[in-house]
């Protein structure tokens, strides 16, 4: 591609995400130790940044986000119990909700940062993006619920330290089925059968996916 045609994409905007490691959907018990925790949040969360150019580079949009799935809440969960001394019984109720909470939804804790920071509140009208989660069969929703973290506490800052003044948060629930064929059951969103899935912003600066490759 020759320097004009790079800069026309460029102009018309462009994202760079990456990919990471891949992960695996599979469920049951997990042996993680307070320790690991730092490794299973490499593991599920992405990155990307969003720019155009004009003149020279200038970030549209910049996002971390880390999707809680089953296997990341069993080190999170561990993590939290060590630090804050919980008996064995505190630590197995508040893994068994968290869990359950993944039965239900599509949790993302998701931190950016943009030139004009009412275009990054993704929960409000004026946001200059919108957010959805897409699996391998190009199928697409939009959240279930958007929640600004206003002012991450000690809590965020120490088990999502990407997370900064700088920076706005949200957590992003997503459903975990959507409809397929008329007159046919909703079929799960995501599974141990995907072979990836995308948290997906797109709007009139341009588009970033934060991509997840799943183990075959």
């Amino acid at each position: 591609m020759g320097a004009r045609a790079l800069a026309a994409v460029l102009a018309m905007g462009a994202a760079l995400g990456c990919a990471g490691p891949m992960v695996s959907l599979a469920r049951g018990p997990r042996t993680y130790t307070a320790e690991a925790y730092p490794e299973a949040l490499t593991r599920w969360t992405r990155e990307g940044r969003a720019f155009t150019l004009r003149g020279f580079l200038d970030d549209q949009l910049a996002v971390t986000a880390t999707y809680e799935s089953w296997d990341f809440r069993w080190a999170y969960a561990t993590r939290y119990a060590a630090d804050f001394h919980l008996t064995s019984d505190d630590r197995t109720r508040i893994l068994r909700a968290s869990l359950d909470a993944a039965d239900r939804e599509h949790e993302f804790y998701v931190a950016l940062s943009v030139p004009t920071r009412r275009w990054g509140d993704l929960a409000s009208p004026t946001a200059a993006w919108r957010v959805m989660l897409v699996n391998d069969r190009q199928q697409e929703v939009l959240p279930l619920a958007i929640e600004p973290v206003r002012q991450p506490g000690a809590l965020e800052r120490t088990y999502f330290p990407y997370t900064t003044v700088w920076r706005q948060v949200f957590r992003i629930r997503f459903p975990t089925r959507v409809g397929g064929h008329p007159g046919a059951e909703p079929e799960p969103l995501i599974g141990p059968s995907s072979r990836y899935f995308v948290l997906r912003f797109a709007g009139p600066i341009g588009q970033l996916d934060l991509t997840w490759n799943v183990e075959g």
